[in-house]
């Protein structure tokens, strides 16, 4: 087998695409929710904390030159502090969205199945002229 027609065959496998279409939507998911965090729940934080913006805090360990030619070297906890906020937020969003599709997945299991279907015209008339046969 060639080394082309081994990766055809590698590359067109489902859990090959499955894992791809799970890239991209992952990718999709995460700026959504980059959008959420930055965009609606960080404003209402700063606000909580009296305006206070994690992402530009940080500790100054060595002040800039005077000349302007070294910049100053900066510990920034604030980015730390809004990764962890990010990853709380995406990691939450994530347990919803497979909660709602377990219960989803439950109440399908749940459900009965449908009773068979009855015997149709022609099975009945031939079990009466079996009966009557035997008879």
């Amino acid at each position: 087998m060639s080394i082309a027609s081994e990766f055809k065959a590698f590359a067109m496998r489902g859990n090959v695409i499955d894992l791809a279409v799970g890239v991209v939507i992952g990718g999709a998911f995460g700026t959504i929710v980059a959008s959420l965090v930055g965009d609606v729940i960080m404003p209402v934080i700063g606000q909580l904390t009296a305006g206070v913006d994690f992402s530009k805090a940080a500790v100054v360990l060595k002040a800039a030159s005077e000349d302007g030619k070294t910049p100053a070297v900066l510990l920034g906890y604030g980015k730390f502090i809004q990764a962890i906020i990010n990853f709380i937020i995406v990691a939450f969003a994530i347990f919803m969205l497979v909660k709602g599709l377990n219960s989803m997945k439950k109440a399908e299991a749940a459900a009965p199945p449908p009773p068979p279907p009855g015997p149709s015209n022609e099975e009945k008339l031939l079990m009466e002229i079996r009966d009557l046969l035997k008879k």
